[in-house]
Order: structure tokens, then sequence, then C-alpha cells
């Protein structure tokens, strides 16, 4: 049911600020707003034209409570499809809220979290994903974000599913057609392009599906956990990666004792550092506890990286290092964590270069290149060894751009559309479960009947996701996640 009344709320940050935009929606908003503005020119708001813009003061009595100008949106032509009036006022928080209380006196009420947005997607402005991409773009915070909540605003992943929609509802229609002459045994919907159609829409799911993989993690920001024994400068790498004092830094082992997280953007892609307790044997209980939570993070993270302190490994004599102690407990180390998550990427980097003679920084490589393999499993990578000093800041820049080796931008690039929204994903997963369900019964040649529950079934979880299908609950949980404002 589409709500007649005006409603008022701050659209601009709260707080003091240079101005601040008061945004009122509703059938009778200009007329509402009108008793308590007066022109400096004399004219009347709802004399107005639609997307025009008016100074003068917004007045209560004979007081004035402030220089503004006042934005006019009228029906349908807005972005709620009401009558909207957006008040520039300055930035005072006691200007916004007088403001606000006046208004809210004479009529209009307090708007709920996304409730102006809601209100789009009632007039039909926008569909349920579109309005779900306005909240990811206020949300974003690095250029991939913003690239992919720009293109679902803009209807891209909307009108993929509509289209999807679209042909099986046709077929469906035939189908449903059939069952109405079911003692006749006519075939209305032919089974090869009805075959067709599903074999296409498998497949645009199932890429749909796939793309949550890279969308979940650049709209959430891709989590790398920093590990390695303990002083080996995980801190100071973190520090580095920020580029700011984010954790504490000293010659003591075991500094760390719990997880420090932060996030950059790197190439436009959001990075979730991960700083985390050194990994060694104590008995320290806290120290402990902290170690396991390394472990934990190590789970979590879409990527690794395992730092040793390159020095260390190096002072030892030459043929020590190809099968001594250190080299060969540090490969150890690695591989167990190898073997407990052998399909996560793990970059191995040499920290504290400076240290080393050039010579010695020409051998790192090739002395654990070989020995890295055959723990890793893997092929002979350039990323999977990593040269830098934490320090002087030496090769930290290398490092990010081997991170960026592991996120697929392609699709990106390509303005492929990709789900990033968990509620899209699982409809997807459910949608296709029918289909597969469909696919089943022609390759089995099942009754019409049968095969229409299915479709029906498909039809409304791809009405989910635009909100073709929908009810109080759902609209309730979405909207309630925006800022009042919007």
């Amino acid at each position: 049911m589409i709500p007649n009344d005006s409603i008022i709320a701050l659209a601009t940050p709260s707080g003091a600020g240079a101005i601040a935009v008061i945004r009122i929606s509703g059938s009778d908003a200009i007329a509402a707003t009108t008793p308590f503005f007066k022109s400096i020119h004399g004219k009347k708001l709802v004399e107005q034209k639609s997307h025009t813009i008016v100074l003068g003061h917004i007045v209560e009595g004979k007081q004035t409570l402030d220089e503004v100008l006042v934005s006019i949106f009228k029906a349908p032509n807005s972005y709620t499809g009401e009558n909207v009036v957006e008040i520039s006022c300055h930035g005072s928080p006691y200007i916004q809220q007088q403001i606000i209380q006046l208004f809210l006196r004479n009529g209009c009420r307090m708007a709920d979290a996304g409730e102006f947005t809601l209100r789009a997607f009632l007039n039909g402005k926008m569909d349920l994903s579109q309005a779900e991409a306005v909240a990811d773009l206020i949300a974003s915070d690095n250029a991939a974000s913003h690239q992919i909540a720009i293109q679902q605003m803009r209807g891209g992943f909307s009108n993929e599913i509509k289209n999807l929609r679209e042909e099986l509802l046709n077929f469906a229609s035939l189908i449903e057609l059939e069952l109405d002459f079911a003692e006749e045994d006519v075939e209305f919907a032919n089974r090869n392009d009805f075959k067709a159609l599903i074999d296409k829409i498998q497949k645009v799911l199932k890429r749909l599906i796939d793309s949550f993989a890279v969308g979940n993690v650049i709209k959430n920001g891709i989590p790398v956990a920093i590990v390695g024994e303990p002083n080996v400068g995980k801190s100071t790498l973190l520090n580095a990666l920020l580029n700011e004092e984010r954790a504490l830094v000293s010659e003591i082992a075991g500094t760390t004792r719990d997880t420090i997280e932060d996030e950059i953007s790197i190439g436009g892609i959001g990075f979730r550092f991960i700083d985390t307790a050194g990994i060694r044997e104590t008995e320290d209980v806290i120290e402990g506890m902290g170690i396991k939570r390394t472990f934990e993070k190590i789970g979590k993270s879409e990527v690794t990286l395992y730092l040793f302190d390159a020095s260390a490994v190096i002072s030892a004599p030459n043929e020590q290092v190809n099968s001594g102690l250190k080299a060969k407990d540090l490969l150890l180390e690695i591989k167990k964590i190898k073997n407990k998550y052998p399909q996560k990427p793990l970059v191995l980097v040499a920290n504290k270069i400076d240290r080393l003679s050039e010579e010695e920084i020409s051998n790192l490589e090739s002395q654990f290149r070989i020995p890295f393999e055959e723990v890793s499993n893997r092929s002979t990578r350039q990323s999977d060894l990593v040269l830098l000093s934490a320090k002087t800041g030496q090769g930290v820049e290398e490092l990010q751009s081997r991170l960026l080796q592991f996120v697929n931008t392609g699709a990106l690039r390509n303005n492929e559309t990709i789900v990033t929204n968990t509620r899209h994903y699982n409809a997807l997963l459910k949608a296709l479960e029918e289909i597969d369900k469909v696919q089943l019964g022609i390759d089995e040649e099942l009754p019409s009947d049968l095969m229409a529950i299915d479709v029906r079934e498909a039809l409304y979880h791809l009405g989910e996701i635009t909100g073709q299908v929908t009810n109080d609950e759902l609209l309730g949980n979405i909207f309630a996640n925006f800022c009042i404002g919007k």
C-alpha cells in the first residue's frame, strides 16, 4: 500500500557544515512548504515548474529561520515519484532542527529509514535490486564497489533477470495452456525450443552465481591475513601498507597478541589487511589465544601473506640455507598452512632485505623458490615470493601489484554483471535448483503439470530479486539498513 502522507528528513550528514539539505516528499509536499516560504522575488512555489530553484526565506510567523534555496520536483518526475521539495539551508545543526521541527508541527512526519527509496520502488521509479544498489552506492568506498553499484542501479542486473523471467513466463503460459487441453493431448510449447531456453537460463544463472565469489569480496573488501613467526615485521608491514602507524611495533617478540584489521584501496579494489599474532610454541595463555585466532583468520582470508625475516635465514652459511634448520623449519610451517588450506593463495614474503647485500638478495629468491614450490604444490610463479623491506618501503608496491593479480577484475573491465548481494545470490541458487528440475522433467518427458510446478517456482525466485514478488517483511528488512534521509 503506497502511503500518501508527507515525510521529511535531513538528506545530508548530521552535524555542522556549509549547507544542509532537508527533503520533503508526498502529494502535499509543495503545498505544505508554501505557507512557510517567502520568495525574495514574490514567487509562489505552487506556480513554479518542476526542476526549478527559488531563493527565499523559511519563516514562522514573523520570525525568519534562514535564507534558503528551495528545489521543486513535481510528480511523477522526481526521485520518489511524488512531489518533492528540497530545502538547502545553512549547515548549522540548530537551523536544521528548527526547520524540521517547523514542518513536523505542521503536517509532516519523520521519514523512516530508507522510506524515500521505498516510495521510489512502490511508485515504480526503480525495481527492488536497483533500490538495494542505492544503499551499496552510498556505502561504496573504492572504485570497484562504486562501479558495481552504479551498474546495478542503472538496471544492468535487473534487465538481465527481467529478460530471463519474461522468456520463461512466455513458455510457462504455453505449458499452462496445455493443462487446459489435457484430454486432447496437444502440445503448445515446443519441447526443443523449451529445452534450448532452459539451457540458456542455466548458463546465465550459473555465471551470475559464480560472479558472487568475486562480487562479495569486492563489496566487503578482500581479507588478507599477514602471518609468520614473532618479530619478523608483520606489524611494520601493515603500517607500511596503510601508510600510517596503525599497529604497535616493538623489538620484543610476541607484541601482537590479537588481530588488528584495517582497509585500504589498491588499484580501486578494497583490501582488508589483518595483522595476526606470531606463530610459535608458547606457554603464555593470552599469546596462545592470539595464535589460535591467527589460524581462524587464515581460514577466513582470501589471500595469506607468510612473512619471514630474510636476514635471519640468510645469516646461516649457504650450505645450511638449503638444508639447514632455519630454512627447513620455515618451509615446514608453510607446509602446515598449505595442508590445512590447500586452495587458499599463499604469498611468501621475505622481509628486512635492507639488511642484506646485493649478492645475498640475488641468491635469496633462487634458494627458496624450489623448496617453496614443493610445499605449495604450485608451478614456478613470480607471485610466489616477494622481496621487500617493510621498514624502508622497498618492494611494498610490488606486493600490492601481486595482490591485485589474485582479483578477477576482467568482469569489471568488461562491465559484466557481478552479483554482490547475498539475497540475490540465494534467490539465484533457488531459481537454478528449480530450472534443473525442469531440465530433468524435459529429459524424462514428464507430464506438463509436473513441469509447470517447477517453472512457477523458478519464476517466483527470479521475481524476488527485482521485487515483482515481494512482501512487507522483506521490504522492511531491506530498507531498515538505509540511512534516514534516503
